[in-house]
């Protein structure tokens, strides 16, 4: 699978990491699906707030902070998949930033994906973009690198 997207949106997703660093930022990705077969198409993001809050509400909590986790809230995911659906989209994937980590997923990660998903890491280090990957969950639920498209701006 490849992942299809501008350097507009690249830059944009590089810009909400650095600006939340030393948090990790999140947010989620509307686009088609498959496109002509083995490619995702990115058409916008939706940025959304890190809801991670170590507190006894939080079902996930496990001691760690907004700087080793990210929670996108269920009401942010239903606007924005409203949004999508109106606009003939849907979310096709998720993007967060490791600070101060490499663009690899955790086993958190792993643990909370959904299938047939993009997950684009940026790793932030000392609040400067270094590095992005796509990933996928296989169907033997691990992570496998996908590929990153960019496209030239018209």
């Amino acid at each position: 699978m490849v992942l299809v997207l501008s350097a507009q949106q690249l830059n944009q997703i590089c810009v909400h990491a650095q600006q939340t660093y030393p948090n990790e930022c999140c947010g989620l990705m509307l686009g088609r699906g498959v496109f002509k077969g083995e490619h995702r198409e990115l058409v916008s993001l939706w940025p959304t707030r890190n809801a991670w809050e170590n507190s006894a509400d939080n079902p996930l909590d496990d001691g760690a902070s907004p700087t080793e986790r990210f929670l996108i809230d269920a009401s942010e995911i239903l606007m924005a998949q409203r949004h999508a659906r109106t606009n003939g989209l849907e979310i096709v994937g998720v993007y967060h930033s490791h600070p101060d980590h490499p663009a690899v997923p955790s086993e958190f990660d792993r643990e909370y994906a959904w299938p047939r998903c993009s997950y684009v890491i940026v790793s932030v280090q000392t609040g400067q973009a270094r590095e992005i990957y796509s990933w996928t969950l296989s169907d033997q639920q691990t992570f496998v690198p996908e590929a990153i498209l960019q496209t030239q701006p018209l």
